[in-house]
């Protein structure tokens, strides 16, 4: 699915280069999230947090997939992440 079908859909659009959907008390989340901090500020890229509840039709998408990670808008995993390949997808991205 693309990044503007899946904005037209959820009302969410990716606005960073790494965008975590998780939701509070999800101890992967934490686990992702501590991740992607890491990578993103060894590489000086921004990174977003997105609330799985706090839209409905996230929660109907991605609810039982939490966390969700996303790297340049496209879906690179669910439930749990591999630091060398977040790392390496996101050196891959096209400088902008």
């Amino acid at each position: 699915m693309s990044a503007r079908h899946r904005a037209a859909m959820t009302g969410w659009q990716p606005g960073a280069t790494i965008s975590v959907i998780s939701r509070d008390g999800c101890h992967l989340c934490d686990d992702v999230e501590g991740v992607v901090a890491r990578v993103a500020a060894d590489l000086d890229v921004r990174w977003e947090r997105v609330d799985v509840d706090a839209d409905p039709e996230l929660v109907e998408r991605y609810g039982e997939e939490v966390p969700v990670t996303f790297v340049g808008g496209r879906q690179h995993d669910y439930w749990r992440i591999d630091e060398a390949r977040l790392r390496a997808a996101v050196a891959d991205l096209p400088s902008s």
